[in-house]
């Protein structure tokens, strides 16, 4: 008589790839990848951490310590949003999750953002932001908000919505512009047919620029409450660094002047040439602060041609961008 062998259940495909970019974060990195792999998602997770040329040993922990996760080793520092893209090369799940490598998710945080995605009704939602805190607390203890998703100022600036508010008191509108970065899942499709992350921003507002052409697409970016990230705030980037200063004056430029009305494109060029004269003249910032808003200013006027074909590629769908602006509001 022939006895069945022992049944093992089968292994499910992947239908979620989490992504994280790391760049010299040795430091940070292991309480991410953790949180990621006690993740209790059914259906098949896998993780993809894409290390930026990293000096500190970060692709070697990663070889002893986590042999269930692939590593991308990349010859220079591609910054966040070429990170990113190497890490969706292939990508052949239903799902992609973005994960900063100083936060970490509970471990029900995918597969609530997958649940939403998948709810009916859903079928045009093309990606969803978790709700981010703050590790740090106030000075009475409290929790505080780092967003819940990306909105847009009448200034021309992209902000996080609910930013430093209290835990708790944060926004409950489901819709919002735009993704965080930091903590989202993207429906593949959609990030197909918008055309994916653009690496030449390198670092900061790569996923207003996505969640723009997501929109223009026709598809909804909504935020999940219930979805919840912890994030070291400016851990693995130095908010007060010429690096910063230079990409993020740079970048709010192009994009808005890429997908934004010409009121706001105007307003945020306005912005950024009074803010330069201002901390000029009264000496409020280092000179190396200085170089870099002065040499964000000169790239974004090199780069008007590029910018002006760009826009009016995006106007085309003219209807899409002012119903997605307009309905949801430039904020004062």
């Amino acid at each position: 008589m022939n006895h069945p062998g022992p049944t093992t259940d089968p292994v499910p495909l992947p239908t979620v790839r989490a992504v994280v970019v790391t760049w010299n974060g040795l430091h940070l990195i292991r309480p991410c990848l953790d949180s990621l792999l006690a993740q209790d998602l059914e259906r098949g997770l896998e993780v993809v951490v894409v290390d930026n040329a990293s000096s500190d040993g970060t692709a070697e922990m990663l070889a002893e310590l986590y042999p269930q996760v692939e590593v991308r080793v990349t010859e220079e520092n591609l910054g966040f949003a070429g990170g990113v893209e190497v890490g969706l090369a292939g990508l052949s799940t239903d799902y992609a999750v973005l994960l900063n490598n100083d936060a970490t998710f509970e471990p029900d945080a995918i597969r609530r953002l997958v649940d939403h995605l998948e709810a009916p009704g859903h079928e045009r939602v093309g990606a969803v932001t978790a709700k981010i805190v703050l590790t740090e607390h106030d000075a009475d203890g409290r929790t505080l908000v780092n967003s819940t998703g990306n909105v847009l100022t009448r200034a021309g600036a992209a902000t996080d919505r609910d930013w430093s508010a209290l835990d708790g008191s944060e926004s409950t509108d489901v819709e919002v512009f735009g993704f965080c970065g930091g903590a989202a899942a993207l429906r593949s499709t959609a990030l197909a047919e918008a055309g994916g992350f653009d690496a030449s921003l390198f670092l900061y507002y790569e996923d207003t620029d996505l969640s723009w052409r997501m929109r223009a697409a026709g598809w909804d970016i909504h935020y999940v409450a219930r979805a919840l990230a912890r994030h070291q705030h400016a851990a693995s980037s130095d908010a007060a660094s010429p690096l910063f200063r230079y990409y993020n004056t740079r970048n709010s430029l192009l994009v808005f002047g890429r997908h934004a009305p010409l009121g706001a494109v105007i307003l945020s060029h306005a912005r950024q040439t009074a803010a330069l004269l201002q901390h000029s003249l009264r000496r409020s910032e280092p000179p190396t602060l200085l170089r870099a808003r002065l040499r964000a200013l000169l790239d974004v006027a090199r780069l008007l041609p590029r910018t002006a074909r760009q826009r009016r590629t995006t106007w085309t769908g003219r209807a899409a961008l002012r119903r997605t602006v307009y309905r949801d509001g430039l904020r004062p």
